[in-house]
């Protein structure tokens, strides 16, 4: 028989918290988890870029580094390989650098085609050829069946930034011109089209490219009026905005009409509940550029293939610093803020 004496209630164990796919998502609680957890172990004060700027005593050197996950692993407009590289070499970009140099490196699942593997690698050393960026290092692990959704990518990323060049997240000043390349949405809702079948592949491809050309452009036409550079991805354009504002402590205010939504995304995004304004892009970007410099620079963009739809979209102000109004078609104005948890159907 047990001793009644030697019984005692268990101690629950304590609750901690957790990881949650929301993190992901490019809104808020993402720019929680890189703030609160991961800058705070790293000892920096805020993680706003996604380039850093290295001096190396002769010429500023430009590093990124990004992971890739996506579901389907190729879609209309491209696919994990070419996305890969054209991601990398965006981040440079938006910091006013050359590609110089990529590595890739590969998380491979157990059991994974290897025909779908070839097609992927070809498919990035195409990417890096048309960019003329060498990809120059790189790793392989295979994990056990079960341990990865198929393949995961990971890459690195060099750059010299341009002689002059200073794009930054925290330049943007009351009276800057917001500029956007071109339309959104596409991307997000191309993946979407894709992995649920709802019959937009054949309208809607992802509008994945590489953007180092378009910012060359741009810098020859205003150089250090231009002051800030982002390509929306995840958490798309208001994501990007409502970043972009916290870090420079300016507002923006943008209207409903100038924002290009083209009319196959607008209604893959309405038939999912989705805003377009929070779906992820991967061949457009944003700018905020000095007043004097913002015609020649909007020419710049226009005249480039990636910049063709390019069009002003707003203006930067010392009101409601830290915060993103939109003027909307009936005339209101409404607060664009990020994503608080995870946008669903999850994009990637």
């Amino acid at each position: 028989m047990t001793d009644p004496t030697a019984l005692s209630c268990p101690v629950p164990a304590p609750e901690t918290e957790r990881v949650l796919l929301g993190h992901g998502s490019g809104g808020r609680l993402m720019a929680e988890l890189l703030h609160d957890v991961i800058a705070a172990e790293l000892g920096a004060d805020r993680v706003t870029e996604d380039a850093a700027v290295v001096d190396t005593g002769t010429a500023e050197v430009v590093t990124s580094t990004d992971s890739f996950v996506v579901t389907p692993r190729f879609f209309p407009g491209g696919d994990i390989g070419s996305l890969a590289v054209h991601g990398t070499v965006n981040d440079l970009a938006m910091r006013g650098a050359r590609p110089v140099a990529l590595t890739l490196a590969y998380i491979i699942e157990e059991g994974l085609p290897l025909d779908e593997l070839r097609a992927v690698t070809a498919s990035a050393a195409r990417a890096a050829g048309l960019v003329g960026v060498p990809i120059v290092s790189g790793d392989t692990k295979v994990v056990p069946r079960g341990a990865a959704d198929g393949l995961y990518v990971t890459t690195a990323g060099i750059g010299v930034r341009r002689l002059g060049a200073a794009p930054s997240a925290a330049r943007g000043r009351p009276g800057d011109i917001v500029l956007l390349s071109g339309p959104i949405a596409l991307h997000g809702t191309a993946i979407l089209s894709a992995r649920e079948s709802l019959g937009f592949e054949a309208e809607i491809a992802s509008d994945s490219r590489p953007l180092h050309a378009l910012v060359a452009a741009m810098l020859d036409a205003g150089g250090p009026d231009v002051h800030t550079l982002r390509d929306p991805t995840r958490g798309g354009l208001a994501s990007a905005l409502n970043e972009l504002a916290d870090t420079s402590s300016v507002g923006v205010d943008i209207a409903e009409d100038a924002v290009p939504v083209p009319r196959h995304a607008a209604a893959a995004c309405e038939l999912l509940g989705l805003d377009p304004l929070h779906v992820a892009n991967e061949g457009c970007l944003v700018a905020f550029v000095a007043p004097a410099a913002a015609d020649a620079v909007l020419r710049a963009m226009r005249a480039r293939p990636e910049g063709a739809e390019a069009r002003a979209i707003g203006t930067l102000t010392d009101e409601h610093p830290g915060r993103v109004h939109m003027r909307t078609l009936l005339g209101g104005v409404r607060v664009v803020d990020m994503l608080v948890g995870e946008q669903l159907p999850r994009i990637c």
